[in-house]
């Protein structure tokens, strides 16, 4: 027990102020229980009662350098700690800026894509955000987890679904082809908004913003995703609209 130690070496320095012996002791404690400064002057106070200053100093000096790696060690994790903080607080004033209302994460949720700034961008400023396309004739979903925001919807829509190429296999009735699909948003207050080919990604963040003396409105971030219905023009298209006002509306 270390603070044994220490208590009967207190007692032993009492009765003998130039006991190397209970220094000695009481350094080796200290340096155990992680109390490096105590015990570079209980070590120095070895070499004061000794007067062999020559011999004690890799002692003093072994302590010294295990208290500078100590404070070495806690200065990082600090720096550390402020870089974290100061990197959420500018996330969330980029997503206050974008109208995003975020959605608290479930706990036990494993998302490998989060919203990032743009490595490539020389301001630091464009955001870079995982995108769920949802297909709700089929009940299924494709993720693009670096959406940079200043791309157009087109991009990805001419990659993804490209005329000259096999449809995917659940596309059964060959609908889904770029030039004839339509994008939609859906916004907190339940919005709908069509997403020109030609938009960007912030530009219907900007759209999603309410209009004034109105509530708070804007896209939501769902487990850092953003999330766009896209569907074949025509019918198809008519049909979930229809229903998603009949939803909303009762």
């Amino acid at each position: 027990n270390y603070g044994s130690v220490l208590r009967d070496c207190s007692k032993a320095i009492t009765l003998n102020a130039r006991s190397s012996k209970a220094y000695y002791r009481s350094a080796l404690a200290l340096v155990a229980l992680d109390r490096a400064e105590e015990a570079i002057d209980a070590a120095t106070d070895v070499c004061s009662s000794t007067l062999k200053t020559r011999a004690c100093s890799p002692c003093v000096h072994r302590h010294r350098a295990r208290r500078d790696a100590k404070e070495k060690k806690e200065r990082e994790k600090q720096e550390r700690l402020r870089k974290e903080q100061e990197a959420r607080y500018k996330m969330l004033a980029a997503f206050k800026e974008r109208n995003l209302i975020v959605l608290k994460k479930k706990d036990d949720l494993d998302n490998p894509y989060e919203p990032h700034f743009d490595p490539e961008d020389p301001t630091g400023t464009s955001l870079i955000i995982p995108v769920f396309f949802l297909y709700p004739q089929y009940a299924t979903s494709d993720i693009i987890p670096e959406f940079v925001e200043d791309t157009p919807f087109s991009s990805h829509l001419a990659v993804m679904f490209p005329p000259q190429a096999p449809p995917p296999a659940w596309d059964t009735k060959h609908e889904y082809v770029d030039g004839k699909l339509a994008v939609y948003a859906m916004t907190r207050r339940k919005r709908l908004l069509k997403v020109g080919k030609k938009m960007s990604l912030r530009e219907v963040c900007t759209a999603a913003k309410e209009k004034e003396g109105e509530l708070k409105d804007g896209l939501e971030l769902k487990d850092g995703c953003l999330t766009f219905v896209v569907l074949p023009k025509g019918d198809a298209e008519k049909k979930w609209i229809d229903e998603y006002k009949a939803t909303r509306d009762s």
